[in-house]
């Protein structure tokens, strides 16, 4: 009688016969095997049966490796080339030759070495135009990706309470009893108070089949653009997710790789892009429950090493809102079109951790609009008095979800009017933070030049909306001007 050892050492055999006729170095995880060869790559699943994947039977192998090229070709279509027979004898098999089939493999193109994000985050190279990019590609999958019924079931508020816990005790060894009874009653708490936000989401389609896994070495710089590659085929919960649970991902391994700046510019570029400032109430406990998970893999790998740490170490401080709430103000930008006002928020963002508001997204948003289509194409007047107004109402609107979450905000507008300001400040002192004013300026002949020079921007201000504008501004007073903060250099 054949046991699942025997199966699963026959099938390492195999794979090592197979590695040397391909001349490939063979790399094992607790679920597959990959094989690399020149440049080809074989992703071979193991015969094993555990808690959260069945792969025991050859048809459920072949199974799982078509489902796993066609979700993966969502977002990695130059990478995932297809399901290759393996063939022959167990001690000289052959890829998609005659005879029966010994095994089935995930066939792949290789990538060059480090150019997985993972990778140049820690060699220094991962840089703003990558991370823009990941938004862009991410944004556009979230809004394509089907939309799970909400009897479903998936991503209901007890699975979600449940999965963290499950995380929390799998990262256990790594934390004192105190750090580990404060997280988990955190994880309580949070799961209760979220329950109706999530209940809503899942009823109002947030959540949609997504990537699952979408950690920094699953994310990759090709000649074509980035990819993600490697998500969940095996078990339909895990990627049937909210999809700000999947971008958490990303959000948590840039932080947990000490980028800051890149984690607070790739969540901020996915919002312009989504609109999805509803869901920031629920960021940290996804944010902490994704850090969790990585502790628990890295810990099963290097029990104590310092990745698993590094995840702890993030779980911990997303945990702490006191911490975070001690940088909580509101940042209004302050000047013409032209005057550097994205620029400059940009720069505090990546400073202060932030989120961003900008005006020239949001009224396109409210019109409709795409951040980049051109209104004037859509027969649509952006810069009318009646748009201004519901523009400013529904930024101060998004930022008071964004600051009870615990989260600096920068709203980048003009705010030339007196009153605009008066009523952000109210906003600050109605919720009792810091109100700080940016102030923006630069010559008329440049301001002039720069919107001549614009292209690619979500800013459809010109030459006649700044003559306009300069009308009609109404100064810093000298009490304002007590707010206005200056930034660092650099």
């Amino acid at each position: 009688m054949h046991t699942a050892d025997d199966a699963l050492l026959s099938a390492r055999e195999r794979v090592h016969a197979l590695a040397g006729v391909l001349h490939a170095r063979v790399i094992e995880t607790h679920i597959s095997w990959v094989l690399l060869a020149q440049d080809t790559a074989y992703k071979i699943k193991k015969p094993v049966h555990l808690t959260f994947v069945n792969y025991a039977s050859l048809q459920a192998r072949l199974r799982f490796c078509e489902e796993e090229v066609r979700l993966n070709r969502r977002l990695a279509p130059s990478l995932y080339l297809g399901v290759t027979r393996i063939t022959g004898a167990p001690h000289s098999p052959e890829l998609d030759g005659e005879g029966p089939v010994l095994e089935y493999a995930v066939r792949m193109r290789r990538f060059a070495p480090g150019a997985l994000f993972s990778e140049k985050a820690a060699a220094g190279d991962l840089g703003a135009s990558d991370i823009d990019e990941l938004a862009a590609l991410l944004a556009g999958f979230h809004e394509s990706a089907p939309r799970a019924q909400a009897a479903a079931g998936f991503a209901g508020a007890p699975q979600r309470r449940q999965a963290a816990l499950a995380a929390l005790d799998g990262a256990h060894p790594l934390m004192d009893e105190a750090a580990y009874g404060e997280l988990k009653a955190w994880l309580e708490a949070e799961s209760a108070a979220l329950a109706p936000l999530w209940a809503a989401r899942q009823a109002d389609g947030h959540v949609r089949e997504c990537h699952g896994d979408l950690h920094l070495a699953n994310i990759v710089s090709l000649d074509g653009g980035v990819a993600a590659f490697d998500c969940i085929e095996f078990d339909p919960a895990l990627r049937w997710i909210d999809v700000l649970d999947d971008i958490a991902f990303v959000v948590m391994d840039l932080w947990a790789h000490q980028r800051k700046d890149l984690c607070f510019r790739f969540l901020n570029a996915w919002l312009d892009r989504t609109g999805d400032h509803g869901a920031l109430p629920a960021l940290r406990f996804a944010v902490i429950y994704r850090a969790l998970v990585r502790a628990q893999v890295e810990q099963l790998r290097d029990a104590g090493g310092p990745a698993a740490r590094r995840y702890l170490d993030t779980a911990l401080a997303w945990a702490a809102p006191e911490d975070a709430r001690s940088n909580v103000r509101l940042f209004i930008t302050h000047g013409l079109p032209g005057s550097g006002k994205t620029f400059t928020s940009q720069r505090i963002v990546e400073r202060e951790c932030a989120i961003r508001l900008r005006s020239d997204v949001e009224r396109k948003r409210l019109h409709g609009l795409g951040m980049l289509e051109d209104s004037r194409a859509k027969g649509v007047d952006l810069y009318q008095a009646e748009a201004g107004a519901r523009t400013y109402a529904h930024l101060l609107a998004m930022a008071r979800t964004a600051l009870r979450a615990g989260y600096p905000v920068v709203l980048d507008a003009a705010f030339l009017r007196r009153a605009e300001r008066e009523e952000a400040h109210a906003l600050a002192l109605d919720m009792r933070l810091p109100f700080c004013i940016v102030d923006c300026e630069a010559p008329l002949d440049v301001l002039r030049a720069r919107l001549l020079a614009r292209r690619g921007d979500a800013s459809e201000a010109d030459a006649a909306v700044l003559e306009s504008l300069r009308k009609t501004a109404e100064p810093l007073s000298a009490r304002e001007r007590a707010f206005v903060q200056a930034l660092p250099a650099g």
